[in-house]
């Protein structure tokens, strides 16, 4: 999942950005709304999380923009005014969800979550295929019913692969939704990454080369 998370007070931003990322999203962090647009013109976002007042461009202005573009992103409206009038406002706006300041992360995660779910077609919290089990919540993994071990990006590499159901998915697609702003498009990360996936997961080999295509798991 590729999430944004605006929020001008840099703090919040990167314990909210560090925690998501700790549940294997891949998260880009903008302090103020003109930077929000311009990742919002590059990058598909599942959820953008949204500070409502923000420096510059308003929050209320970046949500318009973002329910405008119409690619599909979900957003989480934050704000320190709680009141109904205030929810009521955002939601007018096109935001998905509204939650007041101060917020427990739990409670955000849960709410990023369920956004990403809405955000492409419905998928099951348990992923399933095979005898491969994935909960992405609670990051856990399981092959013919023993835990796996996998790093964060392992993980979301494989949560994109299940999610495609049995449809082949890109290395530009998979570096898209699982890296953030920050790597390198031309880097082998996607390749590595997927080798030490193949590792841990063991034989019979669940995932397929497509060849000039990407990696499925059919």
């Amino acid at each position: 999942m590729r999430v944004l998370v605006v929020e001008d007070e840099e703090l919040i931003a990167e314990a909210v950005a560090t925690g998501l990322r700790r549940q294997a999203m891949a998260v880009d962090v903008a302090l103020d709304g003109h930077a929000a647009l311009e990742r919002v013109g590059v990058h598909g976002y599942d959820v953008v999380v949204l500070d409502r007042d923000l420096p510059g461009v308003h929050g209320d202005d970046v949500c318009r923009e973002v329910v405008a573009q119409g690619d599909g992103a979900r957003v989480l409206m934050l704000t320190a005014a709680g009141g109904l009038s205030d929810r009521v406002r955002g939601l007018d706006l096109g935001a998905d969800d509204y939650l007041a300041k101060p917020f427990a992360f739990v409670e955000l995660a849960a709410r990023v979550r369920a956004l990403g779910r809405r955000a492409r077609p419905a998928a099951p919290p348990v992923l399933r295929r095979g005898d491969l089990e994935v909960d992405p919540a609670r990051c856990l993994v399981r092959r013919g019913g023993e835990p796996v071990a996998l790093g964060r990006k392992e993980l979301g590499v494989l949560v994109e692969l299940l999610r495609a159901d049995g449809a082949a998915v890109s290395a530009e697609q998979l570096l898209e939704k699982v890296w953030d702003e920050h790597t390198d498009p031309f880097t082998t990360v996607v390749r590595v990454t997927m080798r030490q996936l193949r590792r841990k997961l063991g034989e019979p080999q669940p995932i397929e080369t497509v060849t000039g295509v990407g990696y499925r798991i059919p």
